[in-house]
């Protein structure tokens, strides 16, 4: 357990399933209260009363974080809800826009930006001024497409690539007062959104585990306390940094 997240608040987008809702659910039981932002108002409250029922705090709002007006509304719900933000993991994105590059249009490759990038601006530019308050820490998802390439899905590189870039200057902005920002950078995890966009056989999935070093992908549950250490005291010295839970992925 990472020390020093009792009585905290943090959001947490695409906080619904996968990964987002491993790290709600760590954070939750490690004493933090907890926001979540997705799409599918279902969902969420079921996710959001999972975590109540195990004794968390959790609080679920309906969002779509490429959406300016949306990122705010989740702010305000924190600070109205639990009085103060210390953080966020911003994890909301996806993958649709795939094949050659010259073969995607433009409503596509805008589709994508929106999702991983113009998403994680609206968050920061809405969190940072609360966050500063408290002083605490925020995470971005870039995944390991935000170091490294593969063909044909030029879009979603680039997008996350610009989370780093992004993440590193957010960083810049704010380190001289208290407030930490790092780029995450996964390998492939075993997600609903990863089984239907591209572990959708057991061929599929064998190739990309057979991209890490370690032979397999990982869970969500092995992700969320690197995080939760990310956004503790316990981290103080990182920030603007961008770092790899991937299985090797990107040391080869």
């Amino acid at each position: 357990m990472s020390s020093g997240l009792d009585s905290k608040v943090f959001i947490v987008t695409g906080g619904t399933s996968g990964i987002g809702l491993a790290v709600a659910r760590r954070l939750a039981a490690e004493g933090a209260a907890v926001v979540l932002g997705a799409r599918r108002k279902d969902v969420g409250e079921e996710a959001a009363g999972s975590i109540r029922v195990a004794g968390g705090r959790a609080l679920f709002v309906p969002a779509d974080v490429s959406v300016e007006a949306d990122a705010a509304a989740l702010v305000a719900a924190a600070v109205a809800e639990f009085g103060r933000l210390d953080g966020a993991f911003n994890n909301a994105g996806g993958f649709n826009a795939s094949g050659p590059l010259t073969g995607i249009d433009g409503s596509a490759w805008n589709a994508e930006i929106a999702q991983n990038v113009t998403s994680v601006f609206n968050c920061l530019k809405h969190q940072i001024p609360a966050v500063l308050k408290t002083r605490g820490a925020i995470v971005n998802n870039a995944s390991n497409m935000g170091v490294v390439a593969l063909p044909e899905i030029a879009p979603y590189v680039a997008a996350k690539h610009a989370v780093v870039g992004l993440t590193r200057a957010a960083s810049l902005e704010v380190a001289e007062r208290g407030v930490r920002i790092n780029a995450l950078v996964t390998g492939g995890v075993d997600t609903p959104l990863s089984r239907s966009s591209h572990l959708t056989s057991e061929e599929a999935a064998a190739h990309i585990a057979s991209l890490h070093p370690v032979n397999r992908i990982a869970q969500p549950k092995e992700i969320a306390p690197f995080v939760a250490f990310l956004l503790s005291d316990e981290a103080s010295f990182i920030t603007g940094a961008a770092l790899a839970i991937d299985g090797g992925f990107t040391a080869r």
